[in-house]
């Protein structure tokens, strides 16, 4: 995986691009962080081309699915499936089950894999550019072999130039398994001394990428970029235009997603952010005012809030602040959804959650266990010294929270597609 990673930056030129890995048993996003490839994100269930696989066997099409999905796509029309992101991570297993249950009752093939794929390819695609705006890094390369769809290089491509950020994906003989990857990763381990004598080497199929010390490169290769150093910011979702007591936050048009997914997402995610910042604060949350909403449009008016993200302001205290902000809302009945380390402002002695759009209303441990594994997971992804801060942000829970919820988040920690199997 981690190969996979290399051959993209070694063919591209790229210094210090967040990688898209998407082949058949897996699904994930890495950023170099500390001397470490993070896993910022990854599927919670299974692969983005064993997902797919499962789908065309149901039809029983011979493997490999994907192929035969991309063909029978070109004839149809856009099918509505469900879109499961959950900061950035996501799950396919529902879509998979609906993608069938719609063929059953009757939709056309060729319309289902239309749908199949606009809104898989979707969800890596927003994913990947919540990554870039998480790390602040203007690079992706893509990898593994579902990244030979004409669509999904389309999507990415769409959203890195809308965005203002470059795109590369190697040729297809690189995006498969392939020996050039390793021995181009082989080479740059060797020149940096990290060698391992044969007699000590095995195969380990559980070995994480993020436990693979990255020796070939240095810290001082670290992109840091402050998102809000200019007055107009530009976020994974949306443009959001500083004044001098007020945010405007517009969610723009996505020209990678289908017209009809977009607008669905766009509104509905303003809605539920105006909602759910207010009903927030009602249970004693710091979060902004809503001065106004407008869904058709995507547009929100906030008071301005903190100084700073909570990003450039990493701190126990901060963290603690956190975890009791998430148990308060998950004791209210509804999760944030994408509490990322950009997602929360600092000011003075105040604490604020911002950006509640990928927020619903639950009561289910396992969805409040999920939105603590997603502020977690960003903290790991962008401090040097996790540890005392993810402690922090469990201490912080626990004086407030329910306690299923962190014994379910032991096992949404060990569920990760690279965890191995005695977490």
């Amino acid at each position: 995986m981690v190969a996979h990673l290399e051959i993209g930056r070694h063919r591209s030129g790229f210094d210090s691009p967040v990688c898209l890995n998407a082949s058949g048993a897996n699904a994930h996003l890495l950023g170099y962080h500390n001397g470490r490839y993070r896993i910022l994100g990854e599927t919670m269930d299974t692969g983005v081309g064993n997902a797919i696989d499962k789908f065309t066997r149901h039809l029983g099409w011979s493997h490999p699915g994907g192929p035969k999905v991309e063909r029978r796509a070109r004839e149809g029309e856009y099918h509505d499936l469900p879109y499961v992101v959950k900061g950035m991570d996501f799950s396919f297993s529902g879509i998979m089950s609906a993608a069938k249950d719609a063929v059953d009752d009757g939709a056309p093939v060729e319309d289902v894999c239309a749908g199949l794929q606009e809104t898989i390819f979707a969800m890596l695609t927003e994913v990947a550019e919540r990554a870039l705006s998480l790390t602040g890094t203007d690079e992706l390369v893509l990898g593994g072999g579902v990244g030979q769809n004409a669509r999904l290089r389309e999507m990415l491509e769409s959203m890195c130039e809308q965005r203002g950020a470059e795109f590369y994906a190697p040729e297809p003989r690189f995006l498969r398994d392939n020996a050039g990857m390793i021995a181009v990763l082989g080479a740059k381990m060797y020149d940096a001394g990290d060698t391992l004598a044969v007699s000590e080497s095995s195969v380990d199929p559980n070995f994480r990428p993020d436990e693979v010390a990255v020796t070939w490169r240095g810290d001082d290769e670290d992109v840091v970029r402050d998102p809000t150093a200019s007055e107009t910011i530009r976020g994974a979702e949306a443009t959001v235009t500083i004044e001098a007591d007020r945010v405007i936050k517009r969610r723009v048009p996505k020209a990678y997603r289908h017209p009809s997914l977009d607008e669905r997402l766009r509104a509905e995610r303003t809605r539920a952010e105006a909602r759910l910042t207010s009903a927030a604060r009602r249970v004693g949350v710091p979060t902004p005012v809503v001065y106004d909403v407008d869904p058709t449009e995507g547009t929100l008016v906030f008071q301005r809030v903190g100084d700073d993200d909570l990003a450039a302001a990493l701190s126990v205290d901060r963290c603690r602040a956190v975890g009791r902000h998430l148990a308060a809302i998950h004791a209210a009945g509804f999760v944030h959804g994408d509490p990322t380390t950009r997602n929360v402002r600092v000011g003075d002695d105040r604490t604020y959650l911002i950006d509640f759009g990928l927020g619903y209303h639950t009561g289910h441990v396992e969805d409040h266990a999920m939105d603590l594994h997603v502020f977690k997971q960003s903290v790991a992804g962008t401090a040097a010294d996790a540890e005392p801060l993810l402690a922090a942000v469990e201490e912080g829970y626990a004086a407030v929270g329910d306690a299923a919820v962190r014994t379910r988040l032991r096992e949404v920690e060990g569920r990760g597609r690279y965890q191995s199997a005695t977490q």
